[in-house]
């Protein structure tokens, strides 16, 4: 019914170019449909994201809290992911399941998911049926009804999610452990999940707890997407949304911040169900939140110049000219309200081993230190990213999600318009400078994969 997931790393989502499209074609679409967005916030503090898009006549509506994995109480990790599934079971006014029941009648979908950051529920309609998603979805903002047997039962359900995605999938525990070596102070190393013992002692009591606490419309953000405008959805938020008083007490997100590194680290994990050896290096670096002005758009820019694609220097290198490897990528993820991470990863082809994989690594990366991106790289680089970011403007329902998690993270619709404009500013060195300070080994925990044997089983 539910699922997690994680959020895209930068604010666009990276995609490709259609076929037939121009630069300059794409970046008038691209800038009218920013220019339409607009935001209002209701009395009782809701915030409210309009992206009109009438190609279709459908509409995305998503509702965002700022209540993620990183805002639990110590203990009792997991809740807000658990909170996110009691949430379908129904509220004084509509019986458990009335309100997925009903989008399916009317031909819709609807699901939600829980991030480190934040929690999302979202329901895709036809235009006329967006003021039935807002009355239900006010309505389990604050009339929730949880009973002592769906907490029993649905307590079951997350912990098989968990046995199922973490405890079965060697490269998940492996996953999990890295994050809890490399963020020492925040609860980003915390699964968001949770972890099993306790999990299994989350009580109706702490998810009610949370539910008041962070369920409440100053704590939120309201995103619509698709056939509507701005007055539209005014009138229909302020019929809804508008009739529930905002909280005692806005709580603050919690922000924790990392100490300086001062080791690099190692995490092995040998299984015998490991088919394929993989080595991951993850630094600890800003996300957007957290960086000098520039810095997360650099490093964006050097995840793709590394590891982005078939043509990018790790995949050139390692796979295509010298075929050490099966696969190797970057990737940064920046959207976080604390600090991050930016990754490296190879796969060792044939008798090569990781040893072999992590000295690839160490070799690029000092070619990269001593020598420095190229202007033809980063332009190359820039490109990519604007074709991408074009092109994901064809999904209205993508656009409102980066919107909300932009506002949700703390950032305006203004940071997300000029996304672009700060990406073409970023310069050689600026790229090289990120390079220079955070890929630092100090920085750096090291994710070892095998099977029982050292290599593939």
């Amino acid at each position: 019914m539910t699922k997690l997931t994680r959020v895209p790393a930068a604010m666009a989502v990276v995609a490709g170019l259609t076929a037939g499209t121009s630069l300059a074609a794409g970046d008038a679409l691209a800038q009218s449909i920013h220019e339409r967005v607009s935001q209002f916030t209701l009395d009782n503090g809701l915030q409210v994201v309009v992206v009109p898009d009438n190609r279709a006549p459908v509409v995305t509506h998503m509702i965002w809290y700022r209540i993620g994995s990183v805002d639990e109480p110590p203990g009792k990790s997991g809740i807000a992911h658990f909170l996110e599934h009691l949430m379908f079971k129904g509220t004084t006014t509509h019986p458990e399941g009335g309100f997925s029941e009903r989008v399916a009648d009317i031909g819709g979908n609807d699901n939600a998911f829980t991030t480190a950051d934040a929690t999302a529920y979202h329901q895709t309609v036809a235009r006329q049926h967006l003021g039935l998603m807002m009355e239900f979805e006010a309505d389990r903002m604050r009339n929730l009804v949880i009973s002592e047997d769906e907490v029993r039962t649905e307590r079951e359900v997350i912990l098989e999610e968990r046995r199922s995605r973490i405890d079965n999938e060697p490269a998940a525990q492996l996953g999990e452990a890295v994050a809890a070596a490399l963020f020492q102070n925040s609860r980003y190393g915390i699964p968001i999940i949770g972890w099993e013992h306790e999990m299994a002692g989350l009580t109706r009591q702490d998810a009610l707890d949370l539910y008041d606490r962070y369920y409440t419309p100053d704590n939120a953000v309201l995103v619509v997407a698709g056939d509507v405008t701005e007055d539209e959805v005014r009138e229909l938020a302020e019929a809804t949304y508008g009739q529930i008083p905002a909280g005692a007490e806005t709580p603050e997100p919690l922000v924790l911040t990392e100490p300086p590194p001062l080791t690099p680290r190692v995490v092995s994990l040998a299984d015998e169900r490991v088919r394929q050896p993989t080595l991951s290096r993850h630094y600890l670096a800003p996300s957007y939140a957290t960086a000098e002005p520039g810095e997360a758009e650099a490093l964006d820019l050097l995840a793709d110049i590394l590891g982005s694609g078939t043509t990018s220097r790790l995949y050139t290198n390692l796979v295509v000219d010298s075929g050490k490897a099966v696969s190797s990528g970057a990737g940064y993820r920046g959207m976080r309200r604390g600090d991050s991470s930016f990754v490296l990863w190879g796969v060792p082809r044939g008798d090569r081993t990781l040893d072999d994989v992590a000295a690839d690594l160490d070799a690029e990366i000092a070619t990269l230190l001593a020598d420095g991106v190229t202007e033809e790289e980063l332009e190359r680089a820039k490109r990519r990213v604007r074709a991408s970011t074009i092109y994901a403007e064809d999904d209205s329902s993508r656009i409102g999600r980066t919107y909300g998690m932009a506002l949700v993270l703390g950032r305006s619709i203004d940071d997300v318009r000029e996304w672009l404009d700060r990406i073409e500013a970023v310069t050689v060195e600026d790229v090289n400078a990120v390079a220079r300070t955070y890929l630092d080994p100090r920085r750096s925990v090291t994710g070892r994969l095998t099977g029982v044997d050292g290599k593939a089983s």
